[in-house]
């Protein structure tokens, strides 16, 4: 099954003619006699462009390459204008399922005899459509309130399973042959990277994840999350308030109503860093084709994010120790992020850290104080890879979606606003949430957080003091008490072996009286003596 995949994967890549993205001098005669040889899957879309053709893959490959392409679309600084504009079709533009196959799944998912029963209206063609889900916008009977109905595609979990299974085969052949393989962790990245696909194509838990950001943001200026109507919510259904508002793709459209994109991107970085050190709990999938910017006040714009169903969590030892590598970092404290990486045991205790500190300097330092457009971070990344490889960097599982999501809000910043400075917006907040974290405000939101439970616990205080006062002075009786009763146990142990070995003797004598027939009256006396020494020596013990 899987070589049949990875077959077709290879069949759809050359059927496009996507072997041509190989740069010419990575193409030896080799290459070139093998691609002729695969003469049964010829190049079908000569005429379109590479952007096009690339689209059109992976569309054909399905939803664990569609949700690839989506992340490529944000980052036009490593792919051509005309390619990232094809790849931000696969955001929200794959092509639907049924729309008559789509009602009755959500016909039988929410116990209706016809949809009519909870919808005065139902679109039949599909507002959105993506890569796991379909959208058709609705009106609720009754209030006639606006809302979108999001479906899952039929049979959508066998085909993400499939595809992720064949990935985790190749990690597995990276991770058993390449040189750096074990240190890149391969297998536990793609692992991670499937539990976090699944959990998509459960809707409840996108409409709680969704439920938790809202109250997180309430009456924010930054971020709007729809309203989520949980009662007609099931696993591959969920019913939520429709928005109004920019796709934040339209740069014409966001310029045309004089939008702030300043202000805008600066908001950007603000909500990420929010989610992610204030809440622990971020979106995850930050694609263009999930963020619009709500038509009121373009001078003070606000977001309005949809589709929760990839959301990440850091624990307190995670946001800790990247706030403290962000801020040494904007500090420019090489010293400090080379020791935090030892510290942490990313990278072995034994390196050279001065070493490390002089190759994280030359990565990072050509980039600070630069606007988006003038960083190149696909060249930023490239070095640090290279830097991780010389170090045996160890790569951090629970960390790739926040790196994914780095990546999407850099991208986003780069579209709204080529010269704001990433550093700059970000550093003044990390700040703060240090000084929170370790400050006297940290020490009052402790005790704070914690005088529910010491409220509870104090009035028995005063006796568990006196029952801890008691048994201390106690303790030198005890432990007179306990050394007496070691020394019983010592002799009553010296005194069982002692009958123990008499007992064997004995036993050893009747046996031998017995086999060289003396008098009875010897042999049964040696038993009898050997009997009773053993009573005694267990008794001993007891």
């Amino acid at each position: 099954m899987r070589y049949g995949r990875f077959l077709q994967i290879g069949g759809v890549l050359l059927t496009h003619g996507l072997d041509d993205l190989v740069p010419k001098r990575f193409r030896p005669w080799y290459f070139k006699i093998a691609r002729k040889g695969l003469f049964w899957w010829p190049n079908r879309h000569k005429g379109e462009s590479q952007g096009k053709r690339l689209r059109l893959a992976l569309q054909e490959l399905g939803p664990v390459f569609v949700k690839f392409g989506q992340m490529l679309s944000t980052r036009r600084d490593l792919l051509p204008d005309e390619m990232v504009t094809e790849l931000t079709r696969l955001q929200d533009k794959v092509p639907p399922f049924d729309s008559n196959e789509a009602k009755e799944i959500i016909r039988k998912a929410l116990d209706l005899k016809d949809l009519n029963e909870l919808f005065s209206e139902f679109e039949h063609v599909p507002l959105a459509s993506a890569s796991v889900a379909q959208v058709h916008s609705a009106k609720l009977k009754g209030d006639n309130k606006d809302v979108v109905v999001k479906v899952l595609r039929p049979n959508i979990k066998q085909t993400i399973e499939a595809d992720v299974d064949l990935l985790i085969s190749i990690a597995q052949l990276v991770q058993d042959w390449l040189p750096n393989g074990k240190r890149l962790r391969p297998v536990e990245v793609v692992k991670e990277y499937k539990r976090t696909i699944l959990d998509e194509l459960d809707l409840l838990r996108e409409a709680a994840n969704a439920i938790q950001v809202r109250r997180s943001f309430k009456n924010s200026d930054s971020l709007y999350v729809p309203y989520v109507y949980s009662e007609h919510c099931r696993i591959n259904v969920i019913v939520m308030e429709r928005i109004y508002g920019i796709p934040v793709s339209e740069i014409d459209t966001l310029r045309a109503q004089n939008t702030n994109l300043k202000v805008l991107a600066e908001r950007g970085v603000e909500v990420f860093f929010t989610q992610v050190f204030r809440d622990s709990f971020f979106h995850a999938d930050m694609h263009p084709g999930n963020i619009f910017v709500s038509f009121e006040h373009p001078e003070n714009p606000k977001y309005i994010g949809i589709d929760y169903g990839i959301v990440g969590t850091l624990n307190k030892q995670d946001k800790r120790y990247l706030a403290e590598n962000f801020i040494a970092f904007f500090n420019r404290n090489y010293r400090k992020v080379a020791e935090l990486h030892i510290d942490s045991g990313w990278v072995p205790a034994d390196t050279d850290i001065d070493d490390f500190e002089m190759a994280i300097r030359t990565v990072c330092e050509p980039i600070f104080q630069k606007p988006l457009a003038e960083i190149s971070f696909g060249n930023v990344l490239l070095q640090l890879f290279t830097t991780a490889q010389r170090f045996n960097m160890t790569v951090q599982p629970q960390l790739v979606l926040l790196q994914k999501t780095l990546l999407y809000v850099e991208g986003l910043g780069r579209t709204l606003y080529p010269q704001l400075d990433l550093w700059k917006t970000a550093k003044p907040f990390l700040e703060k949430w240090m000084k929170d974290q370790i400050g006297p405000q940290a020490l009052y939101n402790q005790l704070k957080e914690n005088l529910p439970f010491w409220s509870e616990k104090l009035p028995e205080m005063p006796d568990l003091l006196y029952d801890t006062l008691r048994q201390i002075k106690q303790m030198p009786i005890q432990a007179e008490k306990q050394h007496l009763a070691s020394l019983a146990l010592h002799v009553n142990i010296q005194k069982a072996r002692m009958l123990g070995k008499v007992a064997v003797t004995f036993s050893i004598a009747a046996a031998v009286l017995y086999v060289f027939e003396q008098h009875w009256l010897l042999s049964c006396g040696s038993a009898l003596v050997a009997l009773f020494a053993w009573y005694f020596s267990f008794k001993r013990l007891e």
